[in-house]
């Protein structure tokens, strides 16, 4: 779970390189961030709050 933030920064490299492949400007591209970032985010919320939420239960054993 630590090292999950490195998915939104590894898919956006990932990104760049293959934006830099195909010869599509970075700026045209601005939206496969906004994507990245968002559906990153968006999992690695909902596992923190899974982590929380069953974090109780752990001490309970």
């Amino acid at each position: 779970m630590a090292r999950l933030f490195l998915l939104p920064i590894v898919l956006c490299l990932f990104w760049t390189l293959f934006l830099h492949l195909t010869g599509v400007p970075l700026k045209q591209g601005k939206k496969g961030y906004i994507y990245i970032i968002a559906i990153s985010a968006t999992l690695i919320l909902s596992l923190g709050f899974l982590t929380w939420l069953t974090a109780g239960q752990n001490l309970r054993n």
